[in-house]
């Protein structure tokens, strides 16, 4: 192989979602950068990977990309893993991305699972044109975001934790009105796979009343 940088996707959840390139490829790189090697372990046995890993997450991307770059430029070929989905999307991967196209570096990303594309489709909700916003912020700028969407036209995406699950929703109801119809999905591919359609006050209802679990996508209706 040609030294290079792979960003490889990972299931989101079913394991049979790896694609027979994306095992190819984890198989015949020099070393994998994983989210988090406890994790990504699970996987790569599950599949008789015997590559070798290291750490590269949202806490050490920075004082690490450089090192990296220099090894691909040394004739280390790399794939780059999250714990599920595609590296970069609302995961670490952007700066590695960037610093080795800035280095001169052939990047190739594979095509694979993304959470945002099944919830899309699984929501009814036009897919024509749509937005992504990822997790939005915590405090800081959250109500400004939410003003800026208010009169957004197209479908939009937020990634969300199950803890503020309610909270998000409450906010979408006050901001974008009760009535805006919407989309939760919860365990995209697991066992318990739910995705939950109807009003935000309907969703605020059903969820109110269950414990909440598993990795969320929101879809909501443009205005």
């Amino acid at each position: 192989m040609n030294p290079k940088l792979y960003i490889v996707p990972t299931p989101i959840g079913n394991l049979e979602d790896l694609t027979f390139r994306a095992l190819r490829i984890l198989k015949e790189v020099d070393l994998i950068l994983a989210e988090d090697t406890r994790d990504s372990v699970k996987l790569l046995k599950h599949y008789g990977i015997q590559t070798r890993m290291q750490s590269y997450h949202l806490f050490n991307e920075h004082q690490k990309v450089q090192a990296f770059v220099d090894k691909i430029k040394s004739g280390v070929t790399i794939a780059l893993i999250s714990d599920a989905g595609t590296p970069a999307i609302s995961d670490p991967g952007f700066l590695l991305v960037r610093e080795c196209v800035n280095a001169g570096i052939d990047v190739e990303c594979l095509p694979g699972a993304t959470a945002f594309v099944p919830a899309l489709v699984n929501s009814a909700l036009p897919c024509e044109r749509f937005i992504f916003e990822g997790f939005l912020p915590v405090k800081k700028g959250r109500q400004t975001k939410l003003q800026e969407l208010k009169n957004q036209d197209c479908t939009m995406i937020f990634y969300e934790s199950p803890y503020r699950l309610i909270k998000t929703l409450e906010q979408f109801s006050e901001v974008f009105g009760s009535d805006r119809k919407a989309c939760v999905c919860r365990e995209l591919t697991k066992i318990h796979e739910e995705n939950k359609r109807g009003t935000l006050n309907d969703l605020i209802t059903h969820f109110s009343q269950k414990d909440v679990k598993g990795e969320i996508v929101i879809i909501v209706a443009g205005k």
